[in-house]
């Protein structure tokens, strides 16, 4: 009980300060909003945090640090209020501080209607970009350990050829340039293909960086320097491709952006503690299937914002609940094991 009380003490109480502070201004029916939202968020990530915790055990205590700490802001403040800013601007030519006059002057509701005229480009950089994840932990020719083990040990073998997994995005580029609405194909098919290019770049970098840094140095137990800040930058992307969902879902209860922000960052707070509890229990060592559960939520997400841009809508409350499902699964089948 202690140490949950070390892990999560700065989580809660930011979390009831953002709530007792939405209570008194705004009143309890935006209190109600902001603990469905805080709740929707956590239910929402908690794969998201198996995978920043497998990361960054690998890292120094030094860039541990910095993505508990740095990474806070980032996934609080960039991803859920300066990211939809930025893809407003793309999506509608408006510049950044005629964005900011419209959440400030305007209707909640014409700022909402503006982010779902990015979400098409969202759901086409952020579906292809968590399939990526996914595929590239599941197509290891390296990998021993399988959960599913006839559909993962196919997946495994057919990582030996290195160039399919990028072939395989490809097609699927080249079927969605056909299929979506002709108005929006160009833009859908440059987000696809600007997420393959920064998930391929981004393990380039790692790997060059980790080969330098073997030749120059004695190899160490953790990531440092250039190898860490790939790493870093990774867990960023990824930690954005599964929040930016979350944004446009929350405009299903409410058109008012800062609401959105605290009950979607008070669930950060708690996403961030979950990563710090996985890393210091050791809890992917001890589950040893639950990496395997993750990376499943993880393609189902894909595959679901993906199903977006042809309109397939599901409720985010059942998207959650599978992701839950499958972690659960695989924690039971390690113990069973």
């Amino acid at each position: 009980m202690k140490n949950l009380l070390k892990i999560y003490w700065f989580a809660a109480v930011a979390t009831i300060a953002i709530w007792i502070l939405v209570g008194w201004q705004l009143g309890l029916t935006a209190l109600f909003t902001v603990f469905v939202l805080t709740m929707l968020e956590v239910t929402f990530s908690a794969d998201n945090a198996i995978i920043n915790s497998r990361i960054v055990t690998t890292l120094s205590p030094i860039w541990q640090k910095l993505f508990l700490t740095l990474g806070i802001f980032t996934a609080v403040f960039v991803v859920r209020f300066v990211l939809p800013i930025v893809m407003i601007m793309l999506t509608s030519g408006f510049s950044f501080g005629e964005v900011i006059t419209l959440i400030n002057n305007s209707s909640p509701l014409d700022y909402s209607v503006h982010l779902h005229g990015a979400e098409l480009l969202i759901n086409a950089f952020g579906g292809t970009f968590l399939i990526l994840v996914a595929l590239n932990y599941f197509m290891d020719h390296h990998k021993e350990i399988h959960w599913f083990k006839r559909i993962e040990r196919r997946l495994a073998q057919l990582g030996q050829f290195e160039n399919l997994m990028v072939l395989i995005m490809l097609i699927i580029v080249t079927i969605t340039f056909f299929t979506v609405d002709p108005m929006y194909h160009t833009a859908v098919s440059i987000a696809m293909i600007f997420a393959i290019i920064l998930h391929i770049g981004l393990q380039l970098l790692g790997t060059i960086t980790k080969y330098r840094q073997k030749k120059e140095t004695v190899a160490t137990k953790y990531k440092t320097g250039l190898v860490a800040l790939s790493a870093f930058i990774y867990l960023e992307i990824l930690d954005a491709s599964f929040s930016l969902d979350s944004v446009i879902g929350a405009f299903a209860m409410t058109n008012d952006i800062w609401l959105i922000m605290a009950g979607l960052g008070a669930g950060a707070l708690w996403v961030r503690g979950m990563t710090i509890h996985l890393v210091r229990h050791s809890t992917l060592t001890r589950f040893k299937f639950l990496e395997h559960g993750a990376h499943w939520a993880i393609a189902f997400l894909g595959g679901v914002m993906l199903a977006k841009l042809y309109g397939v809508e599901l409720s985010e409350w059942l998207v959650g609940s599978v992701g839950l499902i499958l972690i659960s699964l695989a924690i039971w089948w390690s113990v069973r094991r």
